[in-house]
């Protein structure tokens, strides 16, 4: 049995061809089976997300199935096969082990050490599960897959720094003020960033948001979608004495927020911590600003440059990451080559056995004047040259097993004794 990968990702195909090869719902079912009766697979499962598509299956015949999986990936969401062929890749038994543990641990992913893709592979797993197409195979597989991304969560710090602008604000905030709990954020403007920075402050706790445009109706329109309160621009320096972060990216072509202006507003904030975070090209924010106590202002510039750092940081933990899931592949590899070890002894040892009980029940038939005692001398006999005939064969098989070849030689030793899986 070989473990096979067939996909593509981020790196390979851009969003437009992955979209369409999304597979999930309704289309999994008709497609799995496909892969048993044309693929010739045994065990199976789709990981279908925004950032891959890829099939996992376990199969005597990869080469058949590398060509199969395509095929029925192309006919399963009515693409054609050109769109995309020439942007998969192949991952065969280990290689195949290796690329299923780094997806899991996120040193796959377009953002590294990104959370997300764990519960997606747990998903999918699920799913697969559910439907009754994976086996002991893939559910070890996906199992260790899990565990190993928990103990690189857990054993480095690839996922501790971030590495988005959002994200790294939010990361400020918490330095300035601890917990966000109970806070309020001021957004002047509605960029893009603004709006995601402000739906990550929500879920650490953000209590009131405050949503301030130079047209009234976008304000509304915005606060709406972020369960906030909307005013109009002119009362912003109102709301900034209540607010504790305050995130600007309009379109102005100058500054809108003054040295002067937050002087006074500290003095009126009886000097509570105002974090300003300007996101905006040209800048909203006068820089002068940073200069006054308990005033924290960070520029995208600033912002870039936390990210760069954390960025590297990452990287520096997908090293030792790395490390880790070499030894987790190595210990797979060794259950998957005892696995296939274990049943091919038995197999021989019964398959021997028949053949001694066969020959002497022929011998004892033409000696009938044996007694019971030397009946018992042959088959003694008999029983220790099966032993003697395994002992080596048994030995060299499990010494093998866990080298790179270890399963040519149990096909060797199958082929030679024309040893078959009961059905």
């Amino acid at each position: 049995m070989v473990i096979l990968t067939v996909g593509l990702n981020h790196t390979t195909a851009p969003v437009e061809i992955r979209e369409r090869l999304h597979l999930s719902g309704t289309a999994l079912p008709p497609f799995f089976e496909r892969l048993v009766q044309e693929g010739g697979v045994n065990e199976r499962l789709v990981l279908s997300t925004c950032n891959r598509v890829e099939v996992y299956a376990v199969t005597e015949n990869p080469e058949h199935a590398q060509v199969t999986i395509p095929r029925l990936l192309a006919e399963g969401t009515r693409t054609p096969l050109a769109l995309f062929e020439d942007r998969l890749y192949w991952h065969r038994h280990d290689a195949a082990v290796r690329h299923a543990f780094r997806v899991a641990a996120s040193l796959d992913s377009l953002v590294l050490g990104e959370s997300q893709i764990l519960s997606q592979v747990k998903a999918a797993y699920e799913v697969a599960r559910a439907q009754g197409v994976t086996g002991p195979i893939l559910n070890t597989l996906m199992t260790r897959s899990l565990g190993v991304a928990k103990k690189v969560r857990t054993e480095t710090g690839i996922g501790e720094a971030a590495v988005s602008i959002p994200s790294a604000a939010i990361g400020l905030a918490k330095t300035i003020f601890g917990e966000l709990s109970g806070r309020t954020v001021l957004i002047l403007g509605a960029g893009e960033m603004a709006e995601v920075a402000v739906r990550h402050l929500r879920g650490e706790g953000v209590q009131a948001v405050v949503v301030a445009h130079r047209h009234f109706d976008r304000a509304v329109e915005m606060a709406a979608q972020l369960e906030g309160r909307a005013v109009r621009f002119d009362q912003i320096h109102q709301e900034l004495l209540q607010a504790d972060i305050v995130l600007s990216s309009t379109a102005a072509p100058h500054h809108i927020v003054h040295r002067a202006d937050v002087e006074e507003l500290i003095r009126l904030r009886r000097n509570r911590p105002l974090f300003l975070i300007d996101i905006a090209v040209p800048r909203d924010i006068d820089p002068a600003v940073n200069e006054i106590d308990n005033v924290y202002l960070y520029d995208i510039d600033d912002l870039e440059g936390v990210v760069a750092g954390h960025r590297l940081a990452r990287e520096r933990e997908a090293e030792q990451a790395e490390l880790l899931i070499d030894r987790e592949v190595a210990s797979f590899l060794r259950w998957l080559k005892s696995l296939e070890v274990v049943p091919t002894l038995v197999m021989l040892r019964r398959h021997l056995e028949e053949i001694r009980e066969a020959e002497l029940a022929k011998a004892l038939s033409r000696l009938p004047g044996l007694t019971p005692a030397q009946q018992d001398v042959v088959r003694t006999l008999a029983h220790g040259i099966i032993n003697k005939v395994l002992h080596h064969p048994t030995t060299e098989l499990k010494r093998q097993s866990v080298n790179r070849d270890g399963l040519l030689y149990v096909s060797a030793l199958r082929r030679l004794f024309g040893l078959q899986d009961d059905d």
